[in-house]
């Protein structure tokens, strides 16, 4: 799905601080054609709006943004920005500005598409059932990409007009509540504009009405919930404070929307969970499903900038048969001990082997345990190149839906209703392979089933770019990030909770000379204590590798897990409450728009 640049991405790039453009839209020329021939034929429109999709995905998204969290940590040196970020030692001078750029570039192609269509020449029939469609896929782009740069900078410019008809090139901050009511708005409207996936046959790259409501339900939970808020006046460092707006029964309102756009989901019955491996297998391999039900597309050497299975995948080693992966980000080791036995999704989503130069799975130390949902050895082809591996990003997942529905109820209702219970339940169940007796008693007050929604969500959506600001939402990033710094100290000390944790682990090595690896995960025997030498014979008679599984025997981030590493010392070192719930405009963002002099988050 190749898109085109309009006249008007030159202003909107001055407009907003930037005064070049990347790879990322790698796009013909403005001069292919603009505004004025664009909405005189409704095919032209169609490739409008398939241009303005190119604007709202980068890799920052999940791989800046996708950090500073309780699943994923970064293995750059201290000195490097990504790891900086992650560790909240930022500033405006280093802050990101990818996701800025990119989002807003999409949001001023909506509003070109939602200017002109309207006054395109009268339509009926099929063309004007294409048009309103392509008008609710605007509006949901423009709705989706304003959320990506709220949660994540809060009070933001927020643009509704294309910038031609803009009175100045200048834009102040609007108070988020702003934002998220107009973002409610646009995808209320989007949602009445779109078929369902089933009337239309969509490709799972474009917004269908099942994937706006699915949006609508992330939109509401984040407008209700928790943000780092301050006065839009003083900008007074002592007014900074993390709260939810000020109206109970908008919040409530809130609630009720993304209870009501996620059930009417669950309830249309179009999608529905699918074996947990099998999501990623089809992933990577560009294949469609009923629970994946919106994706950043990738096909295309002009749409792999993103590297997903590279900097957030599995190593594996330049010499290897699929060539050189290189993740910059790797699970935080007490990640993988919170899945219960038998939960089926802590093997993909957390890949226990490496590939080493001579094709050979090896298996992982508990500090180089990486991401596991984007690895390129389930794919049946090499794909682009060994950085662009044509692999799509999902933005929403049914089970999210299900999750999202469960919340929300539990919100309305100061505690779950039987169809929440049932919500929650359904994904828990498929984490087991439908196994009851595995997934626990479902907790019955507000406050247990908060916390079984907030430790659920971990567990079935890792890696996927929500977790840092959904503990923003629920108000609790400075503290659980806190308890999982201890934690990591408690497993590398081999203290508390994790005094039986394995020191090592006895596993034989297999080929990875393969596409579409059967292998999700090594087989292994645990030892607690290091293995007598008699033991450690018969082991090694049998075929198999005992790893220290605190050393520096890895083939990737090869240092020792010790409460005394650096390594270990560094995460979240910035980690700073009531401050860094939200980054700070870059300086250049502000440097370049004149109406956000003096606007900067006032704890920087």
């Amino acid at each position: 799905m190749k898109g085109y640049k309009y006249i008007y991405f030159v202003i909107i790039v001055s407009l907003l601080g930037f005064t070049s453009c990347k790879d990322w839209l790698d796009l013909p020329s403005e001069k292919d054609f603009d505004s004025s021939t664009i909405f005189e034929d409704v095919g032209k429109v169609e490739m409008a709006v398939l241009g303005a999709y190119t604007s709202t995905f980068n890799a920052e998204q999940f791989y800046q943004f996708g950090m500073g969290n309780d699943e994923a940590f970064s293995t750059e040196g201290e000195t490097n920005s990504k790891n900086q970020v992650s560790n909240f030692v930022y500033s405006p001078a280093v802050s990101p500005t990818s996701t800025y750029a990119a989002m807003y570039a999409g949001v001023e192609q909506a509003n070109v598409i939602l200017r002109n269509i309207p006054q395109m020449s009268t339509v009926d029939g099929a063309e004007k059932e294409k048009l309103d469609r392509l008008m609710g896929e605007a509006y949901a782009i423009r709705a989706m990409n304003m959320l990506q740069v709220v949660r994540h900078f809060g009070d933001v410019p927020y643009p509704r007009v294309p910038v031609v008809e803009m009175t100045d090139f200048s834009s102040s901050r609007v108070s988020r509540d702003t934002i998220y009511d107009g973002c409610i708005d646009d995808l209320q409207k989007a949602v009445e504009l779109l078929p369902w996936k089933g009337e239309s046959g969509a490709p799972v790259e474009r917004i269908s009405k099942n994937s706006a409501l699915g949006i609508l339900a992330r939109t509401a939970l984040y407008a209700a919930g928790y943000s780092l808020r301050w006065d839009l006046e003083s900008y007074s460092s002592a007014s900074v404070k993390l709260a939810q707006r000020e109206d109970p029964a908008r919040i409530q309102e809130l609630y009720r929307i993304a209870s009501d756009a996620a059930k009417e989901v669950i309830d249309r019955g179009e999608n529905e969970l699918i074996a947990y491996e099998d999501i990623f297998r089809d992933l990577v391999n560009g294949r469609y499903n009923k629970e994946s039900m919106f994706e950043y597309g990738q096909k295309g050497a002009n749409r792999n900038e993103a590297r997903i299975g590279y900097t957030n995948g599995i190593f594996a080693h330049t010499q290897s048969f699929y060539k050189k992966s290189q993740p910059a980000m790797a699970a935080v080791p007490t990640y993988y001990f919170e899945f219960d036995e038998g939960d089926v999704r802590r093997d993909v989503t957390i890949s226990n082997y490496a590939i080493t130069d001579n094709s050979m799975h090896k298996m992982n130390t508990y500090a180089n345990h990486t991401i596991g949902k984007f690895r390129i050895n389930w794919k049946s082809d090499n794909g682009v190149s060994d950085a662009q591996r044509d692999i799509n990003w999902i933005h929403l997942r049914y089970s999210d839906v299900l999750l999202m529905f469960a919340e929300a109820e539990n919100e309305l209702n100061n505690g779950p209703t039987p169809a929440a219970k049932e919500a929650y339940e359904e994904v828990r169940l498929r984490a087991f392979n439908g196994d009851a007796s595995k997934i626990g008693v479902t907790p019955s007050s507000y406050d247990g089933f908060r916390e079984a929604i907030i430790q659920e969500r971990k567990l079935e959506l890792g890696f996927e770019g929500w977790r840092r600001t959904d503990l923003v939402r629920w108000g609790i990033l400075y503290e659980k990030l806190s308890e999982t710094k201890q934690d990591i100290l408690d497993l590398a000390a081999h203290n508390g909770k994790y005094s039986d944790v394995a020191r090592f682990r006895a596993y034989k090595p297999s080929d990875a000379k393969e596409f579409n690896d059967p292998t999700v995960a090594l087989d292994y025997l645990s030892f607690v204590n290091e293995p007598s030498n008699a033991e450690r014979t018969s082991l090694e008679d049998q075929g198999y590798v005992i790893l220290d599984m605190y050393s520096t025997d890895a083939s990737f981030f090869a240092n020792p897990f010790t409460s005394d590493s650096n390594w270990v010392k560094a995460i979240y070192r910035g980690l700073e409450k009531n401050k860094v719930e939200l980054f700070p405009l870059n300086t250049s963002t502000i440097d370049n728009n004149p109406g956000l002099k003096g606007q900067q988050h006032p704890k920087f």
